[in-house]
């Protein structure tokens, strides 16, 4: 069953039920009010004919004109002799209801005389020293019709109320369900890959938010794809390069092609492809490795102070090399939840392309900055090419003398499983600047 009509089904049974006991309470209660209501009636009524006795004694014949013409059962009696006086009953009737009342009966609301169910009002006075009891009922039965016509008036209210509230709910209801059913059909596009065919959905609300989020998710999974399919297309073709050269390098050495010298030079050169095959293989590895295991990554807090020093240490003999100066600046020390081999690698991935592209120096600089902590290294250099800044930690992505485009590629996986993100930049009076962030948190 479709949502739009599991919820207005699931809302009429609850308005079904509601309606249902709020109508029989209703009903029960109607009775009592209609039973009180009567009974003051009949106390009133009877209150008039004991002041029309109290006023004119002698007015016997007044008196029964007046109970004759009365819609209430009535019935004057004296107790003591269960004796009906004046009475607007049949004479049977009247000695039988007589005979069934008492002077120090408490008053009763109901009574049931001759196999039927009375309202009763019952009221006493005294005349001449005597006493005498006034008597007035009015069937039940009556009351029942009035409580009948009532119910059903209420049940046709209730009906169409029901109708009322059925139409609304179905409209709004449809109002919610139809950007559901239209971003389940670009939830669809998206397990299809379609993704040129996504259209938005224009919902507001929760509904917004989850749109917004299932567009960006298509996004994601858009620019992920693509970067595999270029990312294997980039793999295919860094592995094939050094694979036609050993096998070219090979072959002749095999054939007598290179012989002596010419020889030697292509087993070293044999060896420096291999080895960078090996370099290029481990780190798709890696990258396979941090992107899929938990396992690989062990995070422990972890000094910045020795993180930055042992990055100079390792990077000293290619910087001296370059005549590059390495600086370490640390304005807060402090500790970071990371893999420290790990978040090392990075750093020198880092570095390693500042220094390749620097023109004197190289700063590593830790700093706090609101509720995040960075670390920055910047360079002197010529900066990233605008058009490479984009892309510039994508896979197999590597500008001027870079060797493999995968150490920033690997940096980035690493610093986001740190739970930081990285950013690059160039400054305006020249260089690159990255930037790596987390979040901020006491020292250890």
């Amino acid at each position: 069953m479709k949502l739009l009509y599991q919820l207005n089904a699931a809302f009429t049974a609850l308005l079904i039920i509601i309606m249902s006991v709020t109508a029989f309470f209703i009903y029960s209660l109607l009775l009592d009010i209609l039973i009180q209501d009567q009974q003051d009636e009949l106390q009133t009524n009877g209150n008039l004919i004991l002041n029309f006795l109290y006023e004119d004694p002698s007015g016997r014949g007044k008196l029964n004109r007046l109970i004759e013409s009365n819609d209430y059962k009535i019935l004057i009696m004296d107790p003591d002799e269960n004796s009906p006086l004046a009475t607007n009953l049949p004479e049977s009737t009247a000695r039988s209801w007589a005979s069934e009342f008492e002077t120090k009966d408490e008053q009763k609301g109901l009574r049931k005389m001759n196999g039927e169910n009375y309202v009763v009002s019952k009221l006493g006075y005294r005349f001449q020293g005597q006493e005498y009891l006034l008597i007035l009922a009015t069937p039940v039965e009556e009351l029942q019709a009035i409580q009948s016509i009532f119910a059903v008036r209420m049940m046709i209210v209730f009906v169409i109320g029901i109708a009322i509230a059925i139409l609304f709910s179905y409209l709004l209801t449809k109002r919610l369900v139809t950007p559901l059913s239209r971003l389940k059909r670009e939830v669809k596009k998206i397990e299809n890959r379609q993704f040129s065919e996504i259209k938005p959905v224009n919902a507001s609300g929760e509904i917004g938010e989850v749109e917004q989020s299932v567009m960006d998710m298509a996004k994601e999974l858009d620019q992920y794809i693509r970067s595999q399919k270029h990312f294997f297309q980039n793999a295919s073709h860094e592995l094939k390069t050094p694979l036609m050269t050993i096998q070219g390098y090979a072959e002749g050495v095999k054939d007598g092609v290179f012989e002596g010298d010419a020889a030697d030079r292509s087993l070293d050169l044999i060896v420096k492809e291999s080895d960078r095959l090996k370099k290029i293989v481990n780190e798709i590895i890696l990258l396979a490795k941090l992107d899929s295991e938990d396992g690989i990554y062990n995070p422990v807090y972890t000094p910045v102070q020795r993180l930055l020093e042992d990055t100079k240490e390792r990077m000293y003999f290619l910087a001296s090399e370059k005549g590059i100066s390495l600086n370490v600046t640390v304005e807060e020390q402090r500790q970071l939840y990371v893999d420290e081999e790990k978040m090392l690698q990075a750093l020198i991935n880092i570095v390693g392309n500042g220094i390749r592209h620097a023109a004197s120096e190289v700063n590593l600089r830790a700093y706090e900055e609101d509720t995040q902590f960075i670390l920055e290294i910047e360079d002197d250099g010529e900066g990233v090419p605008d058009e490479l800044l984009p892309q510039l930690f994508h896979r197999f992505v590597k500008g001027k003398e870079g060797e493999t485009g995968l150490g920033l590629a690997i940096s980035r996986a690493i610093v986001e499983r740190s739970h930081g993100t990285i950013h690059v930049s160039n400054k305006e009076q020249g260089g690159a600047v990255f930037r790596l962030i987390f979040p901020s948190s006491p020292s250890q």
